[in-house]
């Protein structure tokens, strides 16, 4: 059988050879404004290629994966594929900032079914994107078409961030200790979790569509889903030699993510009058009926990120924050007892 032939089988199978070459080509494009100084090889090889940085006397590599979760159908809904790139990025860069690593290289991966040209291209510049931002080469990936596994149309997002630091200046949180406090950093909305729960609540119960308005956000659904996970790396990173603990607020919420840092010992005290939550989740509660201890257990609640740092280093940290247009407060402190984090209601 001759190529074309092959090509017109699996085109009759779900996947479109041609459209495959000029998406491949197109996001090599977007990948190439990620090279820098530490990138080796060739973009499109089999394995990407990055240097350790020069001067480090004892370098440790941090390394995570992650996806974006259900909220790649928010954006396939709004025919909205810019942002769930950065989305992405930006989480995995968060999950090594809290070991004190800076980022070296991300790879990510792209799987779905009859997903437009211009859509996948989309979601990679929204990688490219926020790895610029972080001078991060975006050294590798994967765009598979899958149609007996995906619906046409559907996708899903991941990737893995590679980082760095010195051995002996990697975050663990064995210095924590009571007397210190813990300081919150605005999130920037739900981030990338509890989309299952929100999406339930406001598409299914509320019967809302992607164009209402939310009077308590002046916002449209589509636009208070689609905001982007925020970076905490320009806000935290100039002040990280202050920090003895920091938790990323993802799946299970502050209790969940700050009780993976506490040493034995330490009891972390949680004050929900410090800040005010952000409108956005008071609609949710109030619009699904969801009790406030699922609340805290699913949603950020408007805290993407949670320091653990002596008293005397607070302001020094907040600068820093404010340099980034980041608000913090102090929201609780650590107090000698059982390893648990507890709410102060």
């Amino acid at each position: 059988m001759s190529a074309k032939g092959s090509a017109e089988q699996y085109r009759a199978a779900g996947v479109d050879l041609p459209s495959a070459e000029r998406t491949k080509d197109r996001i090599a494009r977007a990948v190439g404004t990620t090279r820098t100084r530490a990138s080796l090889g060739t973009i499109g090889a089999f394995g990407g290629m990055i240097r350790l940085p020069a001067g480090l006397a004892d370098p440790v590599l941090v390394l995570s994966t992650d996806g974006v979760g259900t909220k790649v159908l928010v954006a396939h809904m709004a025919g909205r594929y810019d942002t769930v790139g950065e989305d992405l990025v930006n989480h995995c860069v968060n999950d090594i900032l809290v070991h004190g690593a800076r980022p070296l290289a991300f790879l990510d991966y792209l799987a779905g079914s009859g997903l437009p040209e211009d859509a996948t291209v989309a979601v990679v510049e929204g990688v490219a994107r926020a790895c610029q931002r972080h001078a991060m080469p975006l050294a590798g990936g994967e765009t598979a078409q899958m149609p007996d596994l995906y619906r046409p149309g559907h996708f899903d997002l991941a990737g893995t961030i590679v980082g760095v630091v010195e051995a002996e200046q990697a975050i663990h949180g064995d210095r924590i200790q009571p007397g210190e406090v813990l300081l919150g950093y605005a999130s920037g909305g739900l981030h990338t979790n509890g989309y299952t729960l929100a999406r339930r609540i406001m598409f299914r119960d509320m019967k809302l569509d992607l164009d209402s308005r939310l009077d308590q956000t002046g916002q449209t659904v589509a636009e208070s889903l689609l905001a982007v996970h925020r970076s905490y790396y320009d806000a935290v990173s100039p002040s990280i030699d202050r920090v003895h603990g920091l938790a990323h607020i993802t799946g299970g919420g502050i209790a969940g993510n700050l009780i993976r840092l506490l040493p034995e010992g330490c009891r972390a005290i949680v004050d929900p009058g410090t800040w005010d939550i952000p409108p956005l989740f008071q609609f949710l509660q109030d619009g699904g009926r969801v009790s406030t201890d699922e609340m805290r257990a699913v949603f950020n609640l408007g805290v993407g990120l949670v320091a653990v740092l002596p008293v005397n280093e607070v302001d020094t940290a907040q600068a820093a924050a404010r340099r980034a247009e980041i608000d913090t407060w102090v929201m609780g402190e650590v107090r000698a007892g059982e390893r648990a984090v507890d709410y102060a209601d």
